[in-house]
């Protein structure tokens, strides 16, 4: 059965390595038969959450930004894949932006059960994308009817376009994406 399936792209750094890895996961969904959407936030506003809380009586934020319209995406999709270089141990800063912004589908009927992530990271040891996974499995918990169904940790990459020598992390995000 066919699936929607949206991949977000949180580096805003042309050729970024954990864009590679979300290319290859979005051509293996493809493969596998699934629609998929690739949405970059390298072009986007996102601007940050106010903590109103409006979001949960108006099912939607009201900061008129690109998040809106991201977010909306996110709520009608049966899979998310989020691809984020790491900083300092943690997810890209404009992924966590996005992940407040869509507090909104926290009250909402949202579709997505299965959730992947996908990371670049200078550092090669594992654990180094354990920050982007523990804050995504946060912001998942919240989500009762989601899991978190898999990670591609892609260490030791720190210069653009590295990944592309990272062929068995390229193969390893590309089978991630044709198992959904």
């Amino acid at each position: 059965m066919s699936k929607r399936v949206l991949v977000l792209s949180t580096s805003l750094r042309p050729n970024s390595n954990s864009d590679l890895l979300a290319r290859q996961f979005a051509q293996g969904a493809q493969e596998a038969g699934h629609q998929v959407e690739l949405v970059s936030l390298r072009d986007k506003e996102l601007h940050f959450c106010r903590g109103c809380l409006a979001c949960l009586k108006q099912s939607r934020c009201v900061i008129q930004d690109d998040a809106n319209a991201i977010v909306e995406k996110m709520g009608a999709a049966d899979v998310i894949c989020f691809a984020t270089p790491v900083y300092y141990y943690e997810m890209s800063g404009q992924m966590k932006t996005l992940l407040d912004r869509a507090n909104c589908l926290y009250a909402a009927d949202y579709a997505f059960r299965d959730i992947y992530l996908l990371t670049a990271s200078a550092e090669e040891e594992d654990s180094a994308s354990d920050g982007p996974v523990n804050g995504l499995s946060g912001w998942i918990a919240c989500f009762e009817k989601a899991r978190l169904a898999g990670v591609v940790r892609g260490g030791g990459v720190n210069e653009p376009g590295e990944m592309s020598r990272r062929m068995e992390k390229l193969a390893e995000a590309y089978e991630l994406g044709k198992r959904v």
